[in-house]
């Protein structure tokens, strides 16, 4: 079909997409269209990576706009939305305004009532439904991304239940839900009472195939020769083979360590493809990555960014992630060594991808335990990228003949899975059956239940009465814990596992039917602060328990316990290390603590208080470089966990409220220590735009403490504490003096020399302590 033929479009819209290139679409796109993508109804395109999809998306968005509408595209992750948000504001040339939103869950983002094109994860979505923005009852055109993670345990809840919110909000919405190729598209199409484009079609032709010995032998039974030489690995000759023609790879391994001691191995063989000035360019690039952070995670990847090498993993920070991920698409970086994370829809194609491990450890299994089939399929798919690469190849990696077969049938020649509902696992229903009865999305268990069955979940489930007893099970934990109260009906039994039978369960049900539902005012709280109830109730009751002011090492541990913190786990050895932490901190510690003969409970305490340790450690000022080597973790960890407590802090400051607690101002205390990494006493100084943690204390030790000291202290002694004039200036003049300008000024010493008894910095033992020096570190440092 010719871009041309295409009506109902902006003006100017078509002229834009021939202007970058495009003057016919693709079969899956045509396709879309004759199946009323451009007329406003709903579609699922399953289809393969890089066939199109986001045009798919595009059309209908533009469509929809132009008919008066208003679009929201929903995203997994928060980095895929910047990508898309990127892409979709060249439509600004033709008049489409775009905004994106994807943090602040207690904000109703009313300024994206004025966009045409939202971008946004399903959390924030969530959300905005849940603290009532208006404006979503204006969509028109919805686009679902990566649709089939509703298949993923903790992520697909939501965006389930936010797909069935909005469209109950929006009746006669038009959705559009893209996806991988999946073993059961046309079911995903029946519940959103969609049509579907289901192909396999893709511009560039993929061969999958395995590398065994000296060969790889792909599907269509063609082989190409690419021997292993000496005692060089098999993913270093495939990136070697590849690299002399001019693509680059992309190498899918199992951990953290094996990705950056791949990279270490594959930037030896980069190394020798670089220009000069590739070498140049990739020099600065490692600057930035080591500006970024001073961690021993930062110094590795800049090595092998060097070299024309790096590796990709959840322990990178954001700005790392999108350095590597930037410098990769230009193809000056040549090889990424990555955990599946990258494989999860950020754009970053490559010539040939190889998966070395597909296996990884299941806790669930006892052990490693193959990976899915769609996963795999979805790391191979970001093999060729249509303009740079004329194919694309993936490739598995054997050890044997039968290791080879294996593979063969397992992944080359298998049907992806079937796309499942999560939903009915209990810890996802009680948070989102709170938030349908506090939002008004059900005022009845009838309601509720009449909702519920619009869901995918009910549409797969063939075990009758599963949801009406899980739901029932919820309802009983939120009215216990004071978050709902129920009217009217018959009474609950006490266990909802106690019916004899789907009649018995179907007969209670029948009697409740008039029971209606109402959330309290702790109940709305919760919902609004979008914590998962039982969050809620461990961070509830923790206060209510606590008989004197709660320390910080407190409330970071009580945080770190709650479904909403990935805590940091034990390794070996370390149980007995935060056992003896546990005894001698026990009594500042909030809640009933298990007995240590309760052996998997007395570890999830562990693993929190050292969770609530690091936290307390950050906050005491500890470097971040001697953080994660401590902990052995990546500087994206602990700016994710930082981020995590500062947002459950937060969130307990407002139940400390709602609950009268006299708690509120230490809580508050709290969060602003994890939020600037500071003792106490620096909580009035990083209040000052431009002062973090390590200025603050430079300026506490020459005799500044608060804003009031920057407006008349000697404007020499500011300037030898923040070491820089233009530094000082923006300070001070951020603080509020009169005459910030150091034009003229040279440092000089406090009084007292520059050195000051500083004996309050926390409650940590000294010897849990470590100085700061003078060097910038990224996160809160300035």
């Amino acid at each position: 079909m010719n871009l041309e033929e295409l009506s109902g479009l902006p003006p100017g819209a078509i002229d834009h997409f021939q202007r970058d290139g495009i003057e016919e679409l693709y079969p899956p796109q045509a396709e879309a269209v004759k199946a009323g993508a451009t007329d406003g109804d709903s579609l699922v395109a399953a289809v393969p990576t890089a066939s199109g999809k986001t045009m798919i998306a595009a059309l209908s968005m533009l469509s929809a706009i132009e008919r008066g509408g208003k679009a929201l595209y929903i995203v997994p992750l928060r980095a895929l939305a910047s990508e898309k948000k990127a892409e979709f504001e060249a439509y600004e040339e033709f008049g489409v305004t775009v905004g994106v939103t994807t943090g602040n869950y207690e904000s109703t983002s009313e300024w994206l009532a004025t966009k045409d094109i939202i971008v946004a994860t399903s959390e924030k979505v969530d959300s905005l439904v849940r603290n009532g923005a208006d404006w979503l009852s204006e969509l028109t055109c919805v686009v679902s991304d990566e649709v089939h993670l509703i298949d993923d345990r903790n992520r697909g809840p939501t965006l389930e239940v936010t797909l069935a919110k909005l469209r109950r909000l929006n009746p006669g919405m038009q959705v559009v839900a893209l996806s991988a190729t999946v073993g059961n598209a046309d079911e995903i199409a029946d519940w959103l009472d969609a049509a579907l484009v289901d192909t396999d079609w893709r511009p560039i032709d993929l061969q999958m195939g395995v590398h065994y010995g000296n060969a790889l032998n792909f599907d269509d039974g063609s082989t190409r020769e690419v021997p292993v030489e000496g005692s060089e690995k098999q993913e270093a000759a495939l990136v070697r083979d590849i690299l002399e023609e001019g693509g680059s790879s992309l190498v899918f391994v199992n951990s953290r360590r094996n990705a950056e001691a791949a990279a270490r191995r594959l930037g030896q063989v980069s190394t020798r493809e670089l220009t000069n000035d590739e070498r140049a360019e990739l020099t600065e690039l490692a600057e930035k990555i080591r500006e970024d952070s001073d961690t021993e995670t930062s110094t590795d990847l800049a090595d092998c960014v060097e070299q024309g090498a790096a590796f990709h993993h959840a322990g990178l920070s954001s700005t790392q992630r999108t350095l590597v991920e930037d410098a990769f698409r230009d193809r000056l970086l040549k090889v990424i060594s990555a955990t599946p994370t990258l494989a999860a829809g950020v754009n970053t194609p490559a010539r040939r991808v190889i998966v070395r491990d597909w296996r990884r450890f299941d806790p669930s299994a006892g052990g490693m335990a193959p990976l899915d089939v769609l996963e795999v399929h979805q790391m191979m798919g970001r093999a060729g990228r249509p303009g740079l690469d004329p194919y694309g190849e993936a490739v598995l990696l054997a050890k044997s003949h039968e290791d080879s077969q294996e593979l063969f049938d397992r992944y080359i020649w298998a049907e992806p899975e079937a796309v499942r509902s999560k939903l009915a696992a209990e810890p996802a229903l009680r948070t989102h059956v709170l938030a349908t009865i506090a939002s008004g999305f059900a005022r009845t268990r009838e309601e509720l239940l009449e909702f519920l069955e619009a869901t995918l979940y009910a549409s797969q489930s063939t075990e009758a009465g599963r949801l009406e007893q899980v739901t029932e099970t919820v309802l009983q934990y939120l009215e216990s814990n004071d978050f709902i109260e129920r009217e009217g009906g018959t009474e609950t039994t006490d266990d909802a596992g106690a019916f004899t039978s789907a009649a018995d369960l179907a007969a209670q049900q029948s009697a409740q039917t008039d029971e209606r539902l109402e959330a309290t005012s702790l109940g709305h709280t919760v919902s609004r602060l979008y914590l998962d109830p039982m969050s809620a109730a461990e961070i509830v009751h923790g206060l209510e328990d606590a008989d004197e002011r709660p320390t910080a090492l407190g409330l970071y541990q009580l945080v770190s316990r709650t479904p909403d913190m990935y805590e940091l786990y034990l390794r070996s050895g370390e149980d007995d290390t935060f056992g003896e932490l546990f005894y001698e901190r026990e009594a500042e510690l909030l809640g009933d603590a298990p007995s240590e003969y309760e052996d998997d409970r007395f570890e999830d305490w562990l693993a929190a208080l050292k969770t609530g340790k690091l936290l307390a450690d950050w906050a005491s000022e500890d470097d971040e470089e001697q953080l994660t080597e401590r902990y052995k973790i990546g500087p994206g960890d602990l700016r994710g966990k930082v981020d995590t407590a500062e947002w459950l802090l937060g969130a307990a400051e407002s139940l400390a409220r709602e609950i009268d607690s006299e708690w509120t101002v230490a809580v508050r205390e709290a969060r602003a220590r994890v939020e600037h990494g500071v003792g106490e006493e620096l909580l009035e100084l990083v209040s000052v735009g431009g002062v973090g943690r390590k200025r603050a204390r430079r300026l506490y030790e020459v005799g500044i403490e608060e804003p009031a000291d920057l407006r008349s202290s000697d404007k020499g002694v500011v300037l030898n504490a923040l070491k820089g004039a233009k530094t000082a200036e923006t300070i001070l003049e951020n603080a509020g003096r009169e005459d910030p300008s150091m034009e003229g000024i040279e440092p000089t010493t406090s009084a007292n020399g520059g050195e000051r008894a500083d004996s309050s910095r926390d409650t940590e033992p000294a010897s849990n302590r470590t100085d700061t020096d003078n060097s910038q570190s990224s996160l809160g440092d300035f």
